[in-house]
């Protein structure tokens, strides 16, 4: 049985290079998997998480090399955190000022410390001190120490007009429970480790967000199998009223994608069959993988996406 909790984000960035070198170089993640936009074949889709892609660490990108940049707004994933050893947050805030990461003193919410920064397209990111993570296992990057690696999601922030609707997506189909409330934000936890919390902020009527480098696409969650995400597909007809698409396969996992109340766009992704069934997991992410309706454009495809760094 899966546990709930994010299974990856998807979001927009500007050009490759500069995003696979801070990714990969500045915040220590591992590129797991180089394949392209099924729907867009002429633009790369790249994996970076931890050491063998689990589900809950996973942050993908569709780069455009000129792409104009978004506009976080209601609507919208606000932010996107990670999860790292409460001992940690020093460190990081350290080697942000000796890389010019922008970002903004450390500060308390729902009773962690919060890092918040911006990568190089200005999405915004946190990192969030958990006590214990140090424990857990982490892809120990060239020059960022183990034990102050990022371990995964720690959650998502949702930019909403009103918290309600989706949180009743979250608790009466996605596994969730609400565990705190801050001002006008509402947090909510599913049983997973990594990628347990959402949290919604009410901002009432602010402007929407406009899609573009820097903003996410959308954010899916976790099912164990397809009959489970079935299962969650009828519970949002039947209970909610929402339109879902049918499934797609997506070679390392199986989606749907619905729109939640909110506006934010919400995908079911199944656990399986993971990111190791075309390559070793020893070489995840060195080479361009192709779904084999794709294959046989490979010459076209490679010739027209830039080089990875």
């Amino acid at each position: 049985m899966s546990e709930h909790g994010i299974h990856h984000v998807t979001a927009f960035s500007g050009p490759t290079a500069r995003t696979v070198d801070f990714y990969t170089r500045v915040l220590g993640l591992r590129l797991v998997k180089k394949t392209v936009n099924f729907d867009d074949p002429g633009t790369y889709h790249l994996y970076f998480g931890d050491e063998a892609g689990t589900p809950g660490t996973i942050l993908t990108f569709f780069p455009i090399e000129h792409a104009a940049p978004g506009r976080v707004g209601v609507g919208q994933v606000s932010e996107t955190a990670f999860r790292v050893p409460k001992a940690s947050i020093g460190a990081w805030a350290h080697r942000f000022v000796a890389m010019a990461v922008a970002h903004e003193a450390p500060v308390q919410s729902f009773g962690e410390t919060v890092l918040h920064f911006r990568d190089s397209d200005g999405m915004p990111l946190a990192l969030v001190g958990v006590e214990g993570a140090e424990s857990e296992a982490a892809w120990a990057a060239s020059g960022i120490a183990p034990d102050q690696a990022i371990r995964g999601f720690h959650g998502v922030t949702l930019l909403l007009r009103a918290a309600g609707p989706t949180a009743a997506i979250l608790t009466g189909v996605l596994g969730y429970e609400t565990v705190g409330s801050e001002g006008t934000q509402t947090r909510l936890k599913g049983s997973a480790t990594l990628g347990g919390f959402v949290t919604l902020r009410s901002v009432g009527d602010f402007l929407p967000g406009r899609q573009g480098a820097g903003s996410v696409h959308h954010v899916a969650f976790r099912a164990a199998d397809d009959a489970a995400q079935e299962a969650m597909a009828e519970a949002l007809r039947r209970d909610h009223g929402l339109s879902v698409t049918e499934q797609r396969d997506r070679q390392y996992f199986r989606s749907i994608y619905f729109r939640e109340p909110g506006g934010v766009l919400f995908e079911i992704a199944t656990d399986a069959p993971g990111f190791a069934i075309d390559e070793p997991s020893d070489a995840l992410g060195t080479t361009l993988k192709l779904p084999p309706f794709l294959e046989p454009h490979r010459g076209r495809i490679e010739a027209v996406l830039p080089k990875v760094a």
